[in-house]
């Protein structure tokens, strides 16, 4: 049922341009993928509403548009060159290339039953960890922090097949770097090596000195940015789940570390990020949980890490993380670069080098989160139930008869008003009959349709056609403007 409705939101996407497969029309480009116009207006609000919550309403947080593309020693600073990497298998029969750790909670989660099977004494232990522990990452499906051994172990300990080819045929587990290097100039021997970022927090580090100095910042505060990341990830499908392009909506939140309690701010922005979700953007409580990163998982750099989960038709994953990054980051562009990256304490005069929590949300990943949470069948009818808020079209306008002209310009009249009155996309429709287009605006999740009837050339009032309820109300021509706008706030 779950994998149904995947493919069923799949089609969906493509269908009412939502999203298209990158390069379709050259046999497609793996883990890369375009937004149609419907899918552009419900990325665009997506983006917009985060900015205006968590940068526009706040006075203690800036916004930064860093560079795409860095020089390579931020990313050796960082420890990106090194340690940012996925472990990945091939399979010998079919070629087809898969990340280990997804391979193996892929497989468990659809046969849980093999755990009770599984003989511990032929697992290679992680070091440091018992038996029971290993048992219980792998119960808990969170095998990314296993190393190469560790995860051929458990492969091997399965008889995993190929999802693809269904043979178990696998090579030995390797490592890729997730970077993708760039040169830069136009003489071919003579070109430098950069990087695509693959995490736009960096380009706040690396900017920290400029933005004390050119604004009047104090701790605690905040740095956020918006924008385009590129990893050179592997995928086993679901859409747009995990893709090698993707926008990043993060915030470097620096803090005193002597003066402020370091759990109390990861609370707090806890709290920020779960009331984002469930009461700005409407996604249901029921598919979400908070879920701690265990020592093996969590990022070296990380004092602690949670994930807000989200329940996907393939299982619960990651939807919005939460780390504290401590002084790490500061300190390896300090050193490698030889500049002072602190910030003086206006009470001692004192030097300090903050620390910082970043909570990181990939807009793409809450994309498909809304699309799926909004996602209804119902008897006569698909409806995605998105928040007015980010639904892509806001109000669609119909004349009941399109070869009535003054019905016609009737509604065109309607359609301009609000087309200056409210802050979203207003579309014309008068295409069909007037059911077809009210299930056409329903699968796209426009929340309201309005329609100029012939009662309206004698009343001035319209048909206003609610989408979740399909309840209709007379509203005069006059008062919906307001009307509306009441409701998106």
């Amino acid at each position: 049922m779950a994998e149904n409705k995947m493919e069923k939101l799949t089609a969906l996407f493509k269908r009412r341009g939502f999203v298209y497969p990158g390069s379709e029309i050259y046999g497609g480009l793996a883990n890369t993928y375009d937004y149609g116009p419907v899918g552009t207006e419900l990325l665009r609000n997506i983006r917009n509403l985060w900015w205006k919550e968590f940068v526009i309403r706040r006075d203690d947080i800036v916004g930064l548009e860093a560079s795409i593309i860095s020089h390579r020693k931020v990313w050796e600073a960082s420890g990106h060159t090194v340690g940012f990497s996925d472990a990945f298998v091939d399979c010998k029969n079919c070629k087809v290339r898969i990340r280990a750790d997804q391979l193996i909670e892929d497989y468990l989660e659809k046969n849980a039953d093999t755990l009770e099977k599984i003989d511990v004494t032929e697992l290679i232990l992680p070091e440091g960890l018992s038996f029971e522990d290993v048992i219980r990452y792998i119960q808990q499906k969170k095998v990314e922090g296993f190393s190469e051994a560790q995860l051929d172990s458990i492969i091997k300990l399965h008889a995993i097949p190929c999802p693809n080819c269904g043979a178990v045929n696998w090579t030995p587990v390797r490592r890729f770097n997730l970077l993708f290097p760039i040169k830069l100039g136009i003489v071919e021997g003579e070109q430098s090596l950069a990087y695509l970022r693959g995490e736009t927090a960096q380009g706040m580090f690396i900017n920290f000195e400029n933005i004390v100095n050119s604004t009047r910042v104090k701790l605690p505060f905040g740095i956020a940015q918006l924008g385009k990341s590129f990893r050179n990830e592997i995928t086993l499908g679901n859409s747009i789940f995990r893709t090698i392009e993707f926008d990043q909506a993060e915030i470097e939140y620096f803090f005193h570390p002597k003066k402020e309690n370091w759990e109390e701010i990861f609370d707090s922005w806890k709290k920020l990020m779960w009331e984002f979700i469930t009461e700005r953007l409407g996604v249901n409580k029921e598919n979400l949980r908070w879920r701690e990163h265990s020592d093996k998982e969590r990022s070296f750099y990380s004092k602690k890490t949670v994930d807000l989960e989200y329940k996907y038709p393939f299982g619960f994953k990651e939807l919005w993380g939460i780390a504290y990054r401590t002084d790490y980051d500061l300190k390896q562009h300090a050193a490698a670069s030889k500049h002072e990256l602190s910030i003086v304490d206006p009470e001692t005069n004192e030097k300090i080098i903050p620390h910082v929590i970043e909570p990181a949300l990939g807009i793409n990943r809450l994309f498909l989160t809304l699309l799926c949470d909004a996602y209804f069948e119902e008897k006569d009818r698909i409806v995605l139930r998105l928040h007015p808020r980010i639904a892509p079209i806001k109000v669609a306008v119909f004349p009941l008869l399109k070869n009535r002209k003054d019905l016609v310009e009737k509604a065109r009249e309607v359609y301009q008003i609000l087309k200056k009155s409210i802050d979203g996309k207003i579309l014309w429709d008068d295409r069909g009959n007037i059911g077809k287009r009210y299930l056409s605006q329903d699968e796209i999740g426009t929340p309201w349709c309005v329609t100029i009837d012939f009662d309206t050339l004698v009343d001035n009032t319209v048909t206003v056609r609610d989408r979740d309820t399909t309840n209709q109300e007379r509203i005069a021509i006059q008062d919906l403007a307001n009307y509306f706008s009441n409701k998106l706030l």
